[in-house]
């Protein structure tokens, strides 16, 4: 694909990218309304996109699913290609925090034993 049938296409996939996160987290009832941003960041950034190709090649492939089969296929597609891997680095995140608050914990009981 050319560079600007690229962007062009990944403008139209940034878009659809961004309806589908807002409306999978207002669908979450367990996030609250003040995190609601930070969550829509991590499943929008280009960080998060770049575990699945150059992030403006995988807006780009939402745009072209939207263009050729509509508004549910292309949220179909981001269920199946972009939520499993979001949620496996949500848990990985929370599970990174816990061990450090349980690491935290363990080094302040071992320093009151000293």
């Amino acid at each position: 694909m050319e560079e600007h049938l690229l962007r062009e296409t990944a403008w139209i996939g940034d878009a659809v990218l961004a309806l589908w996160a807002r409306s999978w987290i207002l669908d979450q009832k367990h996030i609250k309304a003040d995190t609601r941003s930070d969550v829509f960041i991590s499943m929008t950034s280009n960080r998060f996109l770049s575990a699945f190709g150059e992030p403006t090649s995988v807006e780009a492939k939402i745009g072209e699913v939207y263009q050729k089969d509509g508004l549910e296929a292309a949220f179909g597609w981001m269920d199946e290609t972009l939520l499993p891997v979001f949620k496996k680095q949500t848990l990985n995140a929370s599970k990174g925090k816990l061990g450090a608050k349980r690491e935290r914990s363990l080094v302040r009981r071992m320093k009151n034993k000293k």
